[in-house]
């Protein structure tokens, strides 16, 4: 079982940028903006929910909402800014990126601060398509995979370094200071984004009609549904990572930054995995995940009520959600044919779709009753499910590889 192509397809012209570590540092900084704002919610949701006056379940929908702005800010952008500039479109989305979490930090209310996170998100995978098709185009055709994983390693680094740190901030400065934190670290990518990238023009050949000509392929499909449930298990888990930790678990509140870097130390270590697995084989890669993801799940719930024996699964867990991220990217990027722009930065919406259907399922079992250990469950299930998905897209690309 293959993609259709061993290298991702990339329609832009080659550039060479005077600074390519520079150039790939600062598409990979605004990686880590956007990893540590979307992940730091979680850490902090008994924070947050306690300051908006709502319980934890209902908290849990603050990240979905992220998410869902991540979902509809995708296609959207990706549609209407193809023919845009690419480096004047990736400093547009990190002003957005700004502003939306300034808003957040401002918040006084929960409708306020689901609308805030809703803008958030809306940058969100535009911003990680435009910055993979800049990183390959300013790449050797054999480097283009890795200069994706390493703007994706930005996420990743995220967590090992941006979600602790913010966590703890607003644990200790208040849940507010995080998102401010988060704001600034998107000026900063404003500046590196402005002086190390490139001015890269946008596909001249590009438009609507032939972008969404990707919502045409069953391929393409099928690699977006596998996100959207395959992924999800991940966030049934992360999004109560919190709570889970402390009255599961039995630890204090001073585990959870620990937990969190044991995630993101995961992210890390599976990005890396990631870029070798893809030149071996991206779809066994996927599958590898899939099946991996539903193991360390299953872990997870066995394991989650002795405490710290939880810690290495969680690490488990998130390198193996990694492997599937990094390899749907690049099998989408591979599909999509000529909607470029569409397929890079639906692989983002798609895995925001997980992010609310676990935040989202997971809030259900626990609102029914059934603890916190129920959400590792669901994620066995998703992950399952998404396998399935996987199987169904290897069946259909053996009776018709184009």
């Amino acid at each position: 079982m293959t993609t259709t192509a061993d290298t991702p397809v990339d329609h832009t012209p080659a550039v060479r940028a005077p600074h390519f570590a520079l150039a790939v540092l600062a598409l990979a900084t605004g990686g880590f903006a956007i990893g540590t704002t979307e992940f730091v919610t979680m850490g902090l949701l008994p924070q947050i929910a306690a300051g908006v006056g709502v319980s934890i379940p209902t908290g849990g929908h603050v990240i979905s909402a992220y998410a869902l702005g991540v979902v509809v800010g995708a296609p959207v952008i990706a549609f209407l800014g193809a023919r845009l500039p690419r480096r004047g479109l990736l400093l547009g989305l990190m002003v957005a990126f700004a502003v939306g979490n300034a808003m957040s930090a401002l918040a006084t209310s929960y409708g306020g601060l689901m609308l805030a996170r809703f803008a958030a998100g809306l940058p969100h995978g535009a911003y990680f398509g435009v910055a993979s098709l800049v990183a390959a185009s300013l790449a050797s055709p054999a480097r283009k995979g890795r200069a994706v994983a390493s703007v994706m390693l930005g996420l990743s680094v995220a967590n090992v370094v941006g979600v602790p740190a913010a966590t703890w901030m607003g644990q200790h400065l208040g849940w507010r200071s995080a998102f401010w934190a988060v704001t600034a670290l998107g000026v900063v990518t404003l500046a590196l984004v402005a002086l190390y990238v490139p001015s890269i023009g946008g596909d001249k050949d590009a438009s609507g009609r032939r972008e969404l000509r990707a919502f045409a392929l069953p391929q393409v499909w099928l690699t977006l549904v596998a996100g959207a449930i395959g992924f999800g298990g991940m966030f049934a888990v992360y999004t109560y990572i919190a709570p889970t930790v402390t009255e599961v678990g039995g630890l204090s509140e001073a585990a959870v930054p620990l937990f969190l870097l044991s995630f993101g130390l995961g992210m890390v270590a599976g990005t890396w995995l990631a870029g070798v697995m893809a030149d071996w084989s991206i779809f066994r890669s996927l599958i590898i995940g899939s099946v991996g993801m539903a193991v360390s799940l299953l872990l997870f719930w066995l394991l989650s009520p002795y405490g710290w024996a939880a810690l290495p699964v969680v690490f488990l867990i998130t390198a193996l959600g990694s492997v599937l991220v990094v390899n749907l990217q690049l099998r989408l990027m591979d599909v999509a044919g000529d909607a470029q722009t569409l397929g890079a930065a639906m692989n983002h919406a798609s895995l925001n779709v997980a992010n609310a259907l676990g935040a989202w399922l997971g809030g259900l079992v626990i609102a029914a009753g059934a603890g916190y250990r129920a959400p590792a469950l669901v994620g066995v299930a998703l992950s399952v499910a998404g396998l399935a998905v996987l199987l169904v897209s290897a069946t259909l690309h053996r009776r018709s590889p184009a």
